[in-house]
């Protein structure tokens, strides 16, 4: 089980909210991204271990997406994303 902390409700259970993914950088729309960009960007993700930022809606309780800092390899949260 792992204690989400949410920013508006407190930490909660994580069966009250669903996973967004890992936050990641999107190309510039500036209408010089190619295709090829776009293919990076939305199908080559990383495996990092460590520290990386998340999203997740609490959809049982405030319905707002968060992002939080968690650490792959011992599940703990940390206080800032």
């Amino acid at each position: 089980m792992l204690l989400i902390p949410c920013p508006h409700c407190g930490p909660r259970d994580e069966s009250e909210f669903v996973y967004g993914g890992a936050t990641r950088a999107q190309p510039a729309l500036d209408g010089k991204t190619t295709v090829q960009d776009w293919q990076i960007a939305l199908h080559q993700r990383t495996n990092p271990r460590g520290p990386i930022e998340e999203l997740w809606f609490h959809s049982g309780g405030c319905e707002t997406w968060i992002t939080v800092t968690r650490d792959t390899l011992s599940h703990q949260f940390s206080d800032a994303p």
